[in-house]
């Protein structure tokens, strides 16, 4: 069969559709235009790559002949990537949830040639099951419903649109940002906390970053069982199948309460933020458990997922051979004869047993202390971890004989910014440059590949190919990488970048009344313009301009950074107490407004070692609230890309540290020693 127009994509999920029999369009004016032509209404699916159930219901109906007949005769078929727009899938998911209470990928809505949605789901089987309807009949009834009660069907699209509209621009709160937020979110974290298992509610259980990081803060406020939240959850999961114990990184999410059996796709921005928050854990315990999951993490990122040119992979398939997690499972014979010499040892470490833990497999898995499978095995724990550590690599070289989980090979420039900005912080952190170095790589990438021939950041690359311009959270990501990058190289050029990304945020994305929308100024009309204001798998747009506004405020002075980072808060000021795992990254933003905050500036050449010393004991410390600025007085570039540095002189001959807060300075110090002291609280 001749490929569909998909095959002229760049996204390796619309690749993945350009062989199905369905004439599947790219949203744009060519799909709407023919929806009206042909007095059709639209059928809009959206989902990834990597997602197992959008594979499912593609191998189901979208590659059925009788289903494709359908769908070509009856409706205007349009697939979307939603990584790739994710403007478009914010739309219809207020949609799918305000008509069903739920969401999820694969999505399935039905709208009007305008684009106003009148019918949405998520995943239809091809036999009717588990109480959904089959797909077909689905089709057979939105088809006869059009013809017969059209106006219906379009009053209930103006109904869903003018929700959504009124939803997407909340009301943006004028009482005050006080404290009484963040207790209320961390009373709310408290009281859904698992205690035995760590994470949050129910299963599906989630990583969420995010929320971590913002107990952590909350540790430094005395804030009760803040950290025993995070080490427990953070623990519970590196024990757990949701952590690849042979290759590195975290998969989706765990569909069991003991983060036993994942959902086995691994994305990008799972990993490069669980490989943050986990060295900000290290800074803040010691606990060198937390570096060495940190650091496998990266380096599977490095192995795997990075690109010759330096950018980063979004994401690996859950699936190979069209089995769900087939790559990752073992039986316990496969193990016990890959394992080699000590596979028994190997085997009761990682908890594998004959019947299995998941469908007749081993999904890897520590549940057991050192201690407890020694004494099992009659060897002691030194012996344990060398048998277990010779069985894991015999496993790994195995395992890569297999057939590997597809990539999606794109690159989003989003996602590229959160792994810059682990590498950055990992590699000055822990004294690794290879991660520094990957780091400005892949700044570099994204900012010289991901541009459009008039300097607009675009949002998606792969193959050489571009698709589309950035949204606010492509922005603000990158504006607060670059600042991550400056805070370890102290290179002025990306200040410099940093704020050029910021102007632009404010530019083109600002809500005058508060907040800022997803979409540009420059960008498509949509029914809706989206402001995309909750934290999902990745900050919001909103949330991360909150905080990266307010950290070029402290190194530049500008107070219009300041203030419009904070107008970010308000819309969702109202709701942040109560649905604190929603939004873990404006609690973040919010308790930087509400710290004493602290501004260090280093005068002395960041490689001389009299100042290194002094970059080094505050880069070893978990400072969540504080800038660091660091150039040589006789550099006049440094002080003029960061005004922090302005007026910064030696002492006696030696690199002095100034330390203020909230623009108040410190007398200079100029030891180590000296410094640990003005840091602690």
């Amino acid at each position: 069969m001749a490929p569909n127009r998909l095959a002229r994509a760049t996204s390796p999920y619309l690749l993945q559709h350009a062989g199905n029999p369905v004439d599947w369009h790219e949203w744009g004016d060519e799909a709407l235009a023919r929806a009206r032509t042909e007095d059709k209404p639209i059928l809009l699916s959206v989902g990834y790559a990597a997602c197992h159930w959008c594979h499912v219901m593609a191998h189901e109906s979208f590659e059925d002949e009788e289903t494709a007949r359908l769908m070509n005769e009856h409706f205007v078929s349009i697939k979307v990537d939603r990584e790739e727009r994710p403007d478009v899938d914010a739309i219809y998911m207020d949609a799918v949830q305000a008509m069903t209470g739920h969401g999820g990928w694969p999505m399935t809505a039905f709208l009007d040639a305008e684009g106003r949605p009148f019918f949405a789901g998520t995943y239809f089987p091809k036999e009717e099951r588990h109480g959904l309807p089959a797909f077909r009949t689905v089709l057979e009834a939105i088809a006869e419903a059009w013809r017969d009660r059209r106006e219906e069907l379009l009053e209930q699209g103006r109904r869903v649109v003018e929700a959504i509209a009124s939803s997407a621009r909340p009301r943006a709160s004028r009482e005050p940002i006080d404290e009484g937020i963040l207790r209320e979110a961390h009373g709310t974290l408290l009281a859904s906390f698992d205690r035995q298992w760590g994470g949050f509610g129910a299963p599906p259980k989630f990583p969420q970053p995010m929320t971590l990081e913002f107990l952590l803060r909350c540790e430094l406020r005395g804030y009760p069982h803040a950290l025993d939240m995070v080490t427990r959850t953070l623990g519970a999961m590196a024990n757990g199948g949701i952590r690849d114990h042979l290759g590195g990184g975290f998969h989706r999410y765990s569909t069991d309460g003991r983060w036993l059996v994942p959902h086995f796709e691994k994305m990008l921005y799972d990993n490069a933020q669980l490989a943050r928050l986990l060295v900000h854990a290290w800074q803040l315990t010691g606990d060198d458990r937390h570096r060495e999951v940190a650091t496998e993490t990266l380096d599977y990122l490095l192995r795997e997922l990075r690109q010759e040119g330096g950018g980063f992979s979004s994401a690996q398939d859950a699936d190979s051979e069209g089995v769900e997690g087939k790559f990752f499972v073992w039986s316990l014979d496969e193990l016990l004869e890959a394992a080699g010499p000590h596979g028994e040892i190997t085997g009761a470490w990682f908890g594998a047993t004959r019947e299995g833990n998941w469908e007749g497999t081993n999904v890897l898995w520590t549940p057991r202390s050192p201690e407890a499978v020694a004494a099992e095995q009659g060897v002691d724990v030194d012996e344990l971890r060398e048998a277990v550590e010779q069985g894991r690599r015999r496993l790994f070289a195995a395992r890569a004989g297999r057939v590997a989980p597809g990539t999606d090979d794109k690159v989003l420039t989003g996602w590229n910014a959160l792994a810059v900005s682990a590498l950055a912080e990992a590699g000055r952190t822990f004294g690794v440059p290879r991660y520094v170095d990957a780091a400005v790589a892949a700044a570099g990438f994204v900012l010289s590949e991901l541009r459009g021939s008039d300097g607009r950041l675009l949002r998606a690359w792969r193959a050489g190919r571009t698709s589309g311009p950035a949204f606010a959270d492509d922005h603000a990501l990158l504006a607060a990488a670059c600042l991550d990058l400056y805070q370890t190289t102290f290179e002025p050029r990306w200040v410099e970048e940093a704020r050029r990304l910021a102007d632009d945020l404010l530019r083109l994305f600002r809500d005058p009344e508060g907040g800022f929308f997803q979409t540009g100024t420059d960008q498509e009309e949509l029914v809706v313009r989206p402001k995309e204001l909750f934290d999902n798998a990745v900050p919001s747009g909103n949330s991360v301009a909150a905080e990266v506004l307010q950290r070029l405020a402290m190194l530049t002075g500008e107070v219009d950074y300041e203030r419009a980072g904070v107008d970010a808060l308000r819309p969702v000021r109202d709701i942040m107490g109560r649905a604190a795992s929603m939004l873990g990254h404006a609690l973040g933003a919010a308790d930087l407004y509400l710290s004493r905050s602290m501004e260090i500036a280093i005068a002395g050449d960041p490689a001389s070692p009299d100042a290194k010393a002094l970059i080094d004991e505050v880069w070893r410390r978990y400072l969540p609230n504080a800038v660091l600025a660091a150039g040589d007085p006789g550099d006049p570039s440094a002080a003029k890309a960061v005004p922090l540095l302005e007026g910064r002189e030696r002492v006696d001959g030696k690199a002095a540290a100034y330390v203020c807060e909230r623009f108040l300075c410190r007398r200079p110090v100029t030891t180590p020693e000296a410094l640990a002291t003005e840091l602690t609280p």
